[in-house]
């Protein structure tokens, strides 16, 4: 058996981020540790490009439209969805990921999905660290990965 293990080195990789600007405080530490991390992984700050997008709905066009660049090696998605009083919620979350899914379905560009889905802010704040951090290590994995098959 051929096993491909993963691969966190992140030199000479591109890296595209959307953020959404809804939730400011907590996007802002989503992106705090995934460029941190990114950089502990040797992709350079000049190889790392944002772009910030009004909310999750419309982070999968812009993440389409970079991955349609041929620029990016991978592409991350950061951003929080908090749960509401109405089925906004669901309807928010659920359309987010799949048109983030497609995006990396129909490009071939791997999307590391680090919009967090929580009940309140403080659920939210909690995962801030990890799923930035984690998000980061995704990309770079599959970004590897896809280069490797």
């Amino acid at each position: 058996m051929n096993k491909i293990s993963p691969n966190l080195d992140g030199t000479g990789k591109k890296i595209g981020i959307v953020l959404s600007r809804f939730n400011d405080n907590i996007g802002a530490g989503l992106l705090q540790a995934c460029e941190q991390e990114l950089l502990k992984l040797g992709v350079k700050a000049e190889d790392i490009t944002l772009a910030t997008v009004p909310g999750a709905l419309e982070t999968p066009l812009v993440l389409q439209h970079m991955a349609l660049t041929e620029a990016y090696d991978a592409l991350i998605a950061l951003g929080a969805i908090i749960r509401g009083e109405t089925y906004h919620f669901e309807v928010v979350s659920n359309e987010s990921a799949r048109g983030i899914s497609e995006v990396q379905r129909d490009t071939g560009v791997p999307v590391a999905n680090a919009i967090l889905t929580t009940e309140d802010d403080e659920q939210a704040e909690a995962r801030v660290a990890v799923k930035g951090a984690e998000a980061a290590q995704v990309a770079i994995e599959m970004a590897n990965l896809v280069n490797t098959l």
